[in-house]
């Protein structure tokens, strides 16, 4: 990634990503608790995908392979997203990954109980792991703790994502009224950025730090 980390957040793109994150929040209150419905089926696929993976390096580790391959691959996009500064991206990719805790949390919370239907009719991932653990009688504390982190870290990343709207709106409002605007032609990595060198030119980030959070 060069200089300018993150793309400018328009208007329009954060308008798409907010009703975008309307229909995710309406499909979860659809949903029962836990699962959404087809987004957890994509991650049911990438759930099962890693038993067989991780048990290619260890049959004792394979238990965690599910909860380990639901998490790469949403981790591997936000990861991705953040190289090119792509910040909805980046914001959406996080939000999947945490989304997916919920799903764990309640994967954990039926540990004892196994009342979850399971693909294949293996065993239970959860009961194997905490049993292993000694903290099987522990599992809805655990499942309670993972929920409100998933929680936490969608909230969080919605914060971000608005307050970096904002903030680029509210900082281009000043240079126009400051500077007269960026000049016009000033790039970064081939598209058009506000937090460029013309930026930096004029002290900017010496006054206003947080502009390269």
């Amino acid at each position: 990634m060069e200089d300018c980390r993150w793309e400018k957040i328009t208007g329009w793109k954060l308008a798409g990503f907010s009703l975008g994150l309307a229909a995710f929040v309406a499909l979860l209150l659809a949903s029962e608790p836990g699962f959404i419905f087809g987004l957890d089926h994509a991650n049911l696929l990438f759930h099962e995908a890693g038993h067989p993976f991780i048990g290619l390096f260890s049959t004792r580790l394979e238990p965690y392979g599910g909860t380990l391959g639901q998490l790469v691959f949403p981790a591997a996009l936000a990861v991705s997203f953040w190289r090119k500064g792509q910040a909805l991206a980046f914001g959406a990719s996080v939000i999947w990954f945490f989304e997916n805790w919920l799903n764990i949390a309640r994967y954990m919370a039926d540990a004892r109980a196994l009342e979850l239907p399971l693909v294949g009719g293996g065993d239970h991932d959860w009961n194997t792991i905490f049993t292993r653990w000694n903290m099987l009688q522990y599992d809805l504390n655990f499942a309670s703790t993972v929920k409100f982190l998933g929680w936490t870290g969608m909230v969080m990343v919605v914060l971000w994502v608005g307050g970096r709207g904002w903030w680029e709106s509210a900082l281009i409002r000043w240079l126009n009224l400051t500077d007269g605007g960026l000049p016009s032609g000033q790039c970064c990595g081939g598209k058009r950025r506000y937090f460029s060198s013309a930026v930096s030119a004029r002290k900017i980030s010496s006054r206003w730090p947080v502009v390269w959070l």
